[in-house]
């Protein structure tokens, strides 16, 4: 595995051939990226300078969240929510749709419907900069300034930790081993790959923690055999995962794994990445070594690209990057910045007790309230007063029939002044949960959407 721990942009989403047709560079100060947007300098949507703007970068579950209840709480404020997607695609519930237990209907939603219904500004674009020193955004679009910002990029698949340099191998696995764990086509590709396998060996690596989740990699791997077992399919699916056991739901994924799928899954624990080979397609593992006749190839998860690009990743002194935000624990803004907020995946690590909030959607719509409640107080001139989020995961083990199982995580402050995690596994798939998980995802849903 070549583990550079460094940060290198792969622009493979908006073409090689484009960029460099640019001619023009992007520093980061790591790397020098040519931009296809770069030029377009124009300003959009001029600005009030009556009202302050918030402008999101993000519109999924944190950033729609954050703009619905700043609208709310400060209705005198411009709210600007910038999306690539033309649609909003639910991770959580993928899983399902993989299995056809849902339609596309049920977790693909129209973004233009809550941006007019709370009365935020919603642009379709790439975000390529963040000018933090005259607070602007730049974006395939033009150019925004904001009064406070609101990062919720989520995450990027850090394919050079694999590969390094080699962009070619990295796109080759992106196109032929989608990890679909970013809201994007991967998901369809995924399930066309899986509707179209005729046997042998399916692996799939898991990031290594922490990770976004959902879709969990233990509950998409049930799935996958699920298929195999439902369809007859002559293969096994193998799960290579860098942890040294199941977590979380240790006892209700064992439990599947072994019972329900022991004939068609192979759960290697301890496996951790050591080199790719997407052409011969092989594997090497702290673990072994593993050939497959296909694949679902998730590599290690870092903050999004612009929390890179605008400077906002900690870094420890030793060790250098560490992938994930540079966010004030509680209060959510940049220790270097407080007119910029990371909410929702992109965040690093808020407690010496416990590391990283849980990369969950349920967590991500928690700090687009709570951001949005920090902002709206300082807008009036109060001294926010720190809040902390839960989180709730639903996964299902069992495709049909339907059964599922739940993580539970509460938050509180200790007597050290740190925040303490507790985490309560609901390994039995009660037939309960079925209902709960989804009015969990319509309620959720509806808080922003």
């Amino acid at each position: 595995m070549k583990n550079h721990h460094r940060r290198r942009f792969l622009w493979a989403a908006t073409g090689a051939a484009a960029a460099t047709a640019a001619g023009a560079t992007l520093t980061t100060g790591r790397v020098a990226v040519a931009s296809p947007f770069v030029s377009i300098k124009r300003k959009i949507l001029p600005k009030n300078t009556q009202h302050p703007r918030v402008v999101i970068v993000g519109g999924s579950w944190g950033g729609l969240t954050a703009a619905r209840y700043l609208r709310e709480q400060a209705p005198e404020v411009e709210v600007v929510v910038l999306e690539r997607n033309p649609v909003f695609w639910s991770c959580p519930m993928s899983n399902q749709w993989l299995a056809d237990v849902v339609d596309s209907d049920f977790i693909m939603h129209d973004l233009n419907r809550p941006a007019n219904r709370y009365g935020y500004a919603l642009v379709q674009a790439d975000v390529f900069a963040i000018d933090r020193e005259q607070r602007q955004v730049q974006s395939s679009r033009g150019v925004l300034d904001y009064d406070y910002l609101i990062l919720a990029g989520g995450i990027r698949n850090a394919y050079e930790e694999w590969f390094g340099e080699d962009s070619r191998a990295a796109e080759y696995t992106r196109r032929h081993f989608p990890a679909a764990y970013i809201s994007n086509n991967e998901h369809v590709l995924l399930k066309k790959k899986l509707r179209a396998f005729k046997g042998g060996n399916f692996v799939m690596t898991l990031p290594p923690p922490p990770h976004r989740c959902p879709p969990s990699p233990y509950e998409r791997a049930c799935t996958i055999a699920w298929y195999f077992k439902t369809h007859n399919i002559p293969g096994k699916v193998i799960v290579l995962d860098p942890k040294p056991r199941i977590n979380p739901i240790n006892g209700g994924f064992s439990d599947a794994f072994t019972e329900l799928y022991g004939d068609v899954l192979q759960y290697v624990p301890n496996a951790e990445v050591r080199e790719v080979d997407p052409f011969k397609q092989r594997i090497s593992t702290t673990a072994g070594d593993f050939d497959f006749e296909d694949a679902a190839l998730m590599p290690p998860h870092q903050a999004a690209d612009i929390v890179w690009q605008a400077d906002l990743i900690r870094r420890h002194p030793e060790t250098g990057p560490a992938w994930w935000g540079n966010q004030h624990p509680t209060l959510l803004h940049a220790e270097d910045d407080d007119r910029v907020y990371l909410v929702g995946d992109c965040m690093g690590d808020v407690s010496p007790t416990f590391g990283h909030y849980p990369k969950s959607a349920h967590v991500a719509n928690k700090m687009g309230h709570i951001a949005a409640g920090y902002i709206a107080d300082r807008i009036k001139g109060k001294e926010p007063t720190p809040i902390l989020p839960d989180n709730l995961c639903y996964m299902m083990i069992q495709p049909d029939p339907l059964k599922v199982v739940a993580v539970e995580f509460d938050y509180a402050f200790g007597a050290d002044g740190h925040i303490h995690q507790t985490q309560v596994d609901i390994d039995t798939p009660f037939p309960e949960l079925v209902a709960e998980s989804f009015d969990w995802a319509r309620s959720t849903w509806g808080d922003f959407l």
